[in-house]
């Protein structure tokens, strides 16, 4: 038989503590001096004793210490996004120091996928969180609103249980296209990000804009509009990737009456316009402008920096892990709004002509 494990009883008498004062110095709460603490811990490591057992602690607490973050996209098309990533990085460096773990939940997609992800209807979790792209389609958020579990929705509808967190997007948005139309412009087009869980590709009508279920996509064209414009064509991406992004650019600009800037819903659409403008031959900004949202970084594009609505992508992914420990700690957080900023760069200029 193998040695016995030692356990926090063996600790606390190790330690000269009763067991309930040694629980109390791993779960770092309680009346308990840091001597005190500190004498269990030195105790513990004497025993190798690595801690409570997380299972139990959980069934006493009743929590998971699980924050879910249900992504509503193909995990594989999601990191390929710095967007995705770096919110996500300032997410976890907020829950990660409060002893809270992260569950990614993707998008059921593929045929014969489940309508909901098995994930979401039994998978232990104490709050969750809803990114855009998870905002697609209904389902997710009604499973967990079912459950019971609080949410924090990443700029959408407020929840029963839970809060928002959004940024200044359309009001950005409307800034950056009432700048172009200041240089000129008149025949602005726009690329958008998907407008339903369909992720279709190609000119969206009014009908295919009228039935459009993602709010990202619906305030952004919503900003054109602010500042006056109606576009004169609508390209849809199934996705915010640089490929989607060329493919509208040539369909958009590869034609005699093309436009003479293009408004991309993303910084990587955008990139993936301007790739597609040098490809035939049409200078930037002087034959078309460019402009995207999101002011990531894009060096591979030198000497070209584009004209982006920049939003805080780390400090949104702090906000929405600050909301979510002040649920658990049975607060009522209030909604949560960022601001977003521009950056000029250099792929914007007068119209032609």
């Amino acid at each position: 038989m193998g040695t016995r494990r030692p356990t926090l009883a063996d600790v606390a008498g190790a330690a000269g503590v009763s067991v309930s004062t040694a629980s109390l110095a791993f779960s770092g709460a309680g009346p308990i001096t840091p001597a005190t603490r500190q004498k269990v811990l030195d105790a513990a490591a004497a025993l190798s004793y690595v801690g409570p057992n997380p299972l139990g602690r959980q069934l006493r607490s009743g929590r998971s210490g699980i924050v879910g973050v249900v992504v509503g996209d193909a995990l594989a098309r999601a990191f390929r996004d710095p967007v995705s990533v770096q919110f996500l990085d300032g997410l976890v460096s907020t829950l990660g120091p409060l002893g809270l773990g992260v569950l990614l939940i993707p998008a059921s997609e593929g045929e014969g996928a489940p309508a909901v992800d098995p994930l979401l209807e039994s998978a232990a979790m104490d709050v969750a969180v809803l990114l855009s792209g998870s905002l697609l389609e209904e389902p997710p958020r009604r499973t967990l609103e079912r459950r019971g579990v609080p949410l924090v929705v990443l700029e959408g509808e407020p929840p029963a249980r839970g809060t928002i967190v959004s940024v200044t997007d359309r009001q950005g948005y409307a800034e950056m296209t009432a700048d172009v139309v200041a240089l000129g412009h008149r025949r602005v087009a726009v690329v958008t990000l998907p407008m339903r869980g369909d992720r279709r590709e190609g000119p969206v009508d009014a009908e295919r804009e009228a039935s459009a279920t993602w709010p990202v996509t619906r305030r952004r064209l919503a900003g054109v509009r602010d500042a006056g414009v109606e576009p004169v064509a609508v390209w849809e991406a199934p996705a915010s990737l640089v490929e989607h992004g060329r493919t509208a650019g040539h369909a958009l600009l590869d034609r005699p009456d093309r436009p003479t800037a293009v408004l991309a819903q993303s910084d990587l659409l955008a990139s993936g316009v301007l790739l597609a403008a040098r490809e035939l031959g049409l200078r930037v900004p002087e034959d078309v402008s460019v402009a995207g949202i999101d002011g990531i970084d894009l060096p591979w594009l030198a000497p070209d920096v584009l004209r982006s609505v920049v939003q805080p992508l780390a400090d949104k992914g702090r906000a929405v892990g600050e909301a979510a420990a002040r649920i658990l700690d049975g607060e009522d957080p209030e909604p949560v709004v960022l601001p977003t900023t521009q950056r000029l760069g250099t792929t914007t200029g007068r119209a032609p002509g």
